[in-house]
């Protein structure tokens, strides 16, 4: 199972639409907000800490080039050509490398795997703008990547989450500037129940090792200069 065309299609979309500058997408919030405070929840329960590690759904790169100071081999893996196109043009001196791959496509997943061995997987915020009949199957293909020794960090919105981001969809001057383009091009992120993301770890024959909530920062403000933060739950997981 693959993504669907039409999915793949307005991420495209999307990205080439994006500017270039860092910060400029609703989820593009600066390291220290994001990869720098979820590593240390990751890096007690890394069984191999040498392995690769894989930033699934990398878009243009802010978080990858972060990991990519931190660990020896990094790979910044999108279904999204245009996104990678930002991601290359912001990494010229090529800290990371970046792959064209759809994750729930396990044959892709399993060829990944082939090139690389095991991996570490780090995951923000993909699998609630999956569509619902791929959300198994991108975890069956993270499951695969990490193979016997890798571990993954999922990051995702909760579902909390879904009525914050209604309230801001719905304000009285609609939605806020990086949130329009999101919803425009048919990507708005989904729900997932909470309790639906370890239940797909575990039918992908992964064991849950700890779990959290977290704000999940942003990029937009609120009129008083606040930075709008969602609620999100983190995992770790792998073969135990």
């Amino acid at each position: 199972m693959s993504v669907t065309t039409g999915y793949r299609e307005a991420w495209e979309g999307f990205w080439r639409e994006a500017p270039g500058e860092q910060g400029a997408v609703l989820w593009d919030a600066e390291p220290a907000l994001t990869a720098g405070v979820h590593l240390p929840l990751f890096e007690k329960h890394l069984a191999a800490p040498g392995l690769p590690l894989v930033d699934l759904g990398c878009g243009n790169g802010t978080q990858t080039r972060f990991l990519a100071d931190r660990y020896p081999r990094v790979i910044g893996v999108d279904l999204s050509a245009a996104a990678l196109d930002h991601a290359g043009r912001a990494d010229p001196a090529g800290q990371a490398s970046y792959r064209l791959a759809d994750a729930a496509d396990r044959t892709e997943a399993e060829s990944l795997h082939a090139e690389l061995g095991d991996a570490n997987v780090y995951m923000r915020g993909v699998l609630h703008q999956c569509e619902p009949g791929d959300r198994q199957a991108l975890v069956d293909g993270i499951a695969a990547l990490v193979g016997d020794r890798g571990r993954v960090l999922l990051v995702e919105l909760a579902e909390a989450a879904g009525l914050r981001l209604r309230e801001l969809a719905g304000g009285p001057g609609g939605p806020p500037a990086k949130l329009a383009p999101v919803l425009r091009h048919g990507i708005a992120p989904g729900e997932v129940a909470d309790a639906a993301v370890p239940e797909f770890l575990r039918a992908a024959g992964l064991t849950v090792l700890a779990g959290g909530d977290l704000p999940l920062a942003t990029t937009e403000f609120l009129a008083d200069g606040t930075r709008v933060e969602l609620p999100s739950k983190w995992l770790v997981a792998g073969r135990v």
